[in-house]
Order: C-alpha cells, then structure tokens, then sequence
C-alpha cells in the first residue's frame, strides 16, 4: 500500500491511498473459506456450495468490507505515524464512479490541520482588571433586605405605598411569565407605582416595559428578560397580583446574627456591615475575575492571526452529531463556534508555551475547594477532611463531572497567567461601575 499527504494550503491536505490485490486477498480469502459451511444457495445442501458459488453470492461484499477495514486501519497508523494535529477526522472524497474490481484502488480523504502560529501574552494592551469594592449604598442596601428578608410579613388586603407585592408578570407573545416579589418603591414613575394602590389579590395591573424601572437592567431581575433585549424592549406586561404583605422588619440582633453568620462570628451592626463588605467584594472578585478572562480572549482572538481550514470544518459538521446537517445549517454552526473554537487553540497554545499542565492534584485540590465553599453556603462551615475528601471522591468518579471541573481548573491556571502576563491595568470602581463597564453602558 502507498500512502501520501498533498498539501492544499497551509491548513487543508488530502491523504492519498493506493491499495493494491496484496493488500487483502489473504483477508478475503480467508473469509470466503469461513462462510463456506454457513453458505446457502438453491439446489446445494448448507455446507455443500460448491466454492466459486460462495465467491459469487458473498466475494464483492466481502471485498468491500475487507479493503474497508485496510484502509481504515492504515488510515488511524498513518495519522499517528505522522503525528497529524487535526481538526475534525478525515473526509472521504466521494467517487460516484468508483471501480471497486480495479487492480490498484485509490481512495482519497480530506484532512483539515491544526494551523501553526504564534501568541504574544505580554502584547500591549488597554486590559483592565477591575477591583470592585461594595460602597455604603450596597451595604445599607443588604442591610434593609435582610431585615426585611427575616422580618415578619403581615399579609393585608389591599396595595399600599409601603406594601410588598406579589405576583406574575406575563406577556406571552414576548416568551415573559416570571413570578416576583417587589416593593412599588421600585418603579421608576410614581404613576406606575399608582397604578397599585388600592388593587387586591386577583386583580390585574397592566404596565409598560419601557422605563418601567430605573434601570432597564432590572427587567433581567424582575421580569427575566435576556440582557441583549432589555434596553429595546416596549411592550406591556399583566401583572397579576397573587399576595400582598406588610414587612415588619426584622430586630438586628445577636439572635439574627447568629442565625445569619454562625453563633458569636457577628455581634454588632458594625460587624455586619464588614461581613456583608467581605462577602460581596468576594463574589464581585469572582465577577471581576471572569470578565477579565472573557476581555483577554477576546484581545488574544483578535490579535492572533491564524488560518482555519473553513471550507473543510463546514463539511466536516455536516457529517456528525446525531442529526446530519445540511450545507445552510453547517454554515451557521461553523460562524456560531469559530470564535470559540480559535481561543480554544489559543489556549492549548499558550499551556504549551508556559508549560502548564493539569495534574490530578490540581483537580483535587480544586474540587475540595469548591466543596467547601458548596457547604460553607448551606451553613456547614467546618466540614472535617474526611466528609470532604469522601465527597471529592464521588464527584471525580464520575467522567463528566470531571470533565467540567477540568475545564474550570484549566480556566483558573490561565486566569493566573493572563494576570502576570498580560499585565492589564488595575481600576477600583463600585458594583454599579463596574456593571456599566461589563454591558459598555
């Protein structure tokens, strides 16, 4: 058998297979031999067929089947032989005319390649790692929820200014229908607000979705619009009210402390306010982190210039998954996951250039850390080793779970690198900052 690569373009090549008698006739004679007992034709008893008969019944299918089975094989040893990066698996070119009783058959396949190119990290950049810190105004904030979050409702029979409503919004046509809880303080428009007062459960308030809320990011809240429509959305929505409730709100004291915080962790305003402080600038550093990771990837995609093998990629997602798509569905795929698919390479590009690797104490570690978080939230804050190593243990026994949580350890090692490397600015702002920053609003 003859094997060669021709070279298209930089990233797209054919393989081409030359695969002679030699190549098969044992196999296929060996089978023919194997299905002389099992043969059955008319007039000759099983077992009995005389041989030329079974090769003419059996011979071309076996052929088939045999040369399939060669080429394949040598296909995967070629790959591996060469050490072939690919993107996607082979292609076969198809040949309506295709000769299968020729002495020398050649079959041809398309192969995509892994481009080669070259990442920069400490490019010059304008990256900026946010530091959010949690103001007075979000402190005082939480505070107000958390008496009214453990205060006593009063249920009442009609809406009032300083009543808590609850109820649905909907708006079918526009895929909305979320049940909330919301204070009528948070309309923009008094006249909004007046649209309640007085109304009782069961009764149906219309309103508008356009500035109906300070900030229209509060549709997300309230009503569950996706981001990319808050800002155009107008249409009008029922709300209909299922309770209405007076807050009593809640005593700050020792008791509530304790029952927030764990006994004696929290025993003042003062106390609660830092911890409210600690907590939220903690999940904001969470948030911070990740956009700056989103920010490098795209500076990195669009700054890394490298070629795909498109073209091939396109016809290649026609041929997988367990619904075949056509040439129109494969283009759209192909443009929904290019930008994915370039930082994905990036990525492995720049662990291979920092030489970090993934180890099984990485992902230990991590999980273990991540456990203990999971239960710190539920109000277990010192878990013993052994309850934690007992859960890592089942979670890493599971192949998906340990999939994922690769992922994420892969994303944290390069967050780490990015943030040495890239060297991005830093900039305190407040939440509210930093949300404008993060929709470019």
């Amino acid at each position: 058998m003859d094997i060669k690569r021709v070279a298209i373009d930089a990233v797209n090549e054919t393989i081409v297979m030359n695969v002679v008698h030699m190549d098969y006739k044992g196999q296929v004679a060996k089978r023919i031999n194997e299905k002389m007992p099992l043969a059955q034709v008319k007039g000759f008893r099983k077992g009995q067929v005389p041989k030329d008969l079974v090769e003419k019944q059996y011979g071309k299918a076996i052929k088939q089947e045999e040369i399939k089975k060669v080429v394949d094989l040598a296909l995967e040893r070629y790959i591996q032989s060469e050490r072939l990066n690919l993107l996607g698996t082979p292609l076969p070119k198809v040949n309506e005319n295709f000769d299968w009783d020729a002495e020398e058959l050649t079959f041809e396949y398309e192969i995509g390649l892994v481009p080669n190119f070259e990442i920069d990290l400490e490019a010059k950049n304008d990256i900026v790692k946010y530091i959010v810190t949690a103001d007075d105004k979000l402190i005082d904030g939480q505070v107000e929820r958390i008496q009214k979050q453990f205060g006593k409702a009063n249920p009442v029979e009609k809406v009032t200014a300083d009543s808590d409503v609850t109820g649905t919004f909907a708006n079918t046509e526009n895929g909305i229908e979320n049940k909330t809880t919301l204070s009528l303080s948070v309309f923009k428009d008094k006249k909004t607000a007046d649209l309640f007062i007085g109304k009782e459960v069961g009764d149906v308030v219309t309103v508008n979705t356009k500035g109906l809320f300070e900030d229209d990011h509060q549709l997300m809240d309230y009503l569950k619009v996706p981001h990319d429509n808050v800002h155009d959305l107008a249409v009008d929505v029922a709300f209909t009210i299922e309770a209405i409730n007076v807050s009593e709100p809640a005593e700050l004291n020792q008791e509530l402390f304790d029952k927030l915080f764990g006994e004696g962790k929290v025993a003042s305003l003062e106390d609660l306010k830092a911890k409210i402080k600690e907590d939220a600038e903690a999940q904001f550093a969470q948030q911070a982190d990740q956009k700056l990771l989103l920010d490098v990837q795209d500076f990195l995609i669009e700054n890394t210039k490298f070629d795909l093998p498109a073209e091939f990629l396109k016809k290649w997602l026609q041929t997988v998954g367990e619904k075949k798509l056509s040439a129109e569905e494969a283009e759209v795929e192909y443009a929904r996951s290019e930008k994915g698919l370039r930082f994905q390479l990036i990525e492995g590009k720049a662990m291979a250039q920092s030489n970090i690797q993934i180890t099984f104490e990485d992902l230990k570690a991590f999980t273990s850390n991540a456990i203990r978080q999971q239960m710190a939230q539920f109000g277990q804050t010192n878990p013993t080793n052994e309850e934690v190593e007992g859960i890592v243990a089942r979670v890493l026994s599971n192949q998906e779970e340990v999939k994922r949580l690769s992922e994420q350890v892969v994303a944290a090692k390069l967050l780490d690198l990015f943030k040495e490397k890239a060297n991005p600015t830093t900039k305190e702002v407040t939440y509210d900052e930093f949300i404008a920053a993060s929709y470019g609003e």
